[in-house]
């Protein structure tokens, strides 16, 4: 896979999608921003895992929601590298509960976590990218964001959301050479869905044609297209890797 940029920041890149995303795109050749809220320890881990398998990985921790400390996240990417070519919107959280026991801080922290740090992370990356006329951002998102699914009234209005603010940035920015996109992952085999109990695994299996859950590098590996110089005609694009779950 081609890419004409240097570097990349994948948020929440500690474990689970964003770990795999962070391995595959230093594996194509690009350093790799690894960011964590709480995480330290996991976050070198993927640094040392990229490094041991001859790519380039710097650590940087900070909560996405912060929007002070994104901005100045940014800054020091920008200073060490001169540039930011890419950014993955990844960093993410649940808080399920019916909507009728919900509270409004239970909704509002899910949006903030989900769809206000993607909103600071597109608005920061395209400042920077714009200088060079150049730069492509991914968000991933997720199948409840564009199906719904009960339980998760705030987590599905976050990444509804997030489809909905990607296609404005792509708008805005296609100008200044700022490609936009999303990816939504089906059910994908993490140590989220490890816990499910293999009744509720198979009622969710029975749904996907494909008859199986999603690996982790298969959304890497979407990310990495919709990044790279092969996509470079595709911006405000939704990406859907859900193995045939939702083909509308």
């Amino acid at each position: 896979m081609k890419f004409s940029g240097k570097n990349v920041l994948v948020t929440g890149s500690s474990r689970g999608i964003g770990a795999e995303i962070a391995k595959t795109l230093a594996g194509f050749g690009l350093k790799v921003w690894v960011n964590y809220r709480s995480g330290a320890a996991e976050a070198d881990a993927v640094k040392d895992a990229i490094e041991t398998a001859g790519g380039s990985a710097a650590v940087i921790g900070f909560d996405v929601s912060d929007e002070a400390a994104f901005i100045d996240a940014i800054k020091t990417i920008m200073d060490s590298d001169g540039e930011l070519s890419y950014l993955v919107n990844n960093a993410g959280i649940t808080n399920d509960k019916l909507a009728l026991r919900m509270k409004t801080e239970d909704f509002m922290s899910v949006i903030n976590a989900n769809l206000t740090s993607c909103f600071i992370g597109c608005r920061e990356s395209m400042k920077v990218m714009r200088k060079k006329k150049f730069g492509a951002v991914v968000n991933i998102a997720s199948i409840v964001g564009e199906t719904g699914n009960g339980g998760q009234t705030n987590y599905s209005a976050s990444k509804g959301g997030v489809i909905a603010m990607t296609k404005s940035f792509a708008i805005e920015a296609a100008t200044s050479g700022i490609r936009y996109n999303t990816v939504t992952p089906g059910f994908i085999a993490t140590e989220m869905t490890d816990v499910l109990s293999d009744e509720v695994k198979e009622s969710f299996t029975s749904k996907i044609p494909m008859n199986r859950f999603g690996k982790p590098s298969e959304i890497a590996e979407a990310t990495a297209f919709l990044l790279s110089d092969h996509s470079s005609y595709i911006t405000g694009e939704t990406l859907k890797v859900n193995g045939g779950m939702n083909m509308a």
